[in-house]
């Protein structure tokens, strides 16, 4: 049970510490890697966040506290991983999490504390969004997906479309359009609140996130 908890956390988390270490300690792409790897698997043998108290902090600030310590005791001891030795508790595509930070590179980073929130609720949403569409294949319900897809998660630097243009597109009427958008909407908030409660550490904690979302 702890384990499955655990690797929610991860899931949660490895993406935007990834690129915390990257933009903030400056590593390579691979001692970030390492440093990610590292950290989870030593939070998880010492149980560095059993004394996280969610009255005095967010638990993402509390994190981040922890990596802080963790690289900066690493770094003072000169202790490295080599490439490779690391122990990979959850399969991680941090090439993936590269290509999002060379995409952006552009970006300066000057508040790392809302920057590596922005991340995390970028993650939360992404796995809703997930979720979201496995759950619209599996009830046989792919076009309503498909609406929401297009109109909803297109090309940021492209042109919004319409109903009428989605209509044709999928050989539906525009009130098809508008029926299906909202409830995929109305399924996407049940869904990123599902996926919220999952990845807090409390029920306190939960109920500050959903006031915040």
């Amino acid at each position: 049970m702890r384990r499955t908890a655990f690797d929610v956390l991860i899931t949660a988390y490895w993406n935007p510490v990834f690129k915390y270490l990257r933009l903030k300690w400056h590593a390579t792409p691979d001692e970030a890697a390492d440093l990610t790897q590292a950290f989870f698997l030593r939070a998880f043998e010492k149980d560095f966040f059993a004394s996280f108290d969610p009255g005095k902090a967010r638990f993402r600030t509390y994190l981040r506290t922890c990596l802080d310590r963790f690289v900066s005791n690493r770094r003072q001891s000169d202790r490295r991983l080599k490439r490779g030795g690391a122990v990979e508790i959850v399969s991680l595509d941090f090439d993936a999490a590269e290509a999002e930070l060379r995409q952006h590179a552009g970006n300066a980073v000057h508040d790392f504390d809302a920057w590596f929130h922005r991340e995390w609720l970028r993650g939360l949403f992404s796995a809703a969004v997930d979720r979201l569409r496995a759950e619209c294949r599996a009830a046989g319900k792919a076009t309503r997906y498909a609406v929401f897809e297009r109109y909803d998660l297109g090309d940021e630097a492209g042109t919004r479309p319409t109903y009428a243009g989605i209509a044709r597109a999928l050989g539906l009427t525009a009130t098809d359009v508008t029926n299906e958008l909202f409830t995929a909407r109305r399924e996407l908030r049940r869904i990123v609140l599902e996926v919220l409660r999952e990845r807090c550490v409390s029920e306190e904690e939960f109920e500050s996130e959903k006031r915040a979302l």
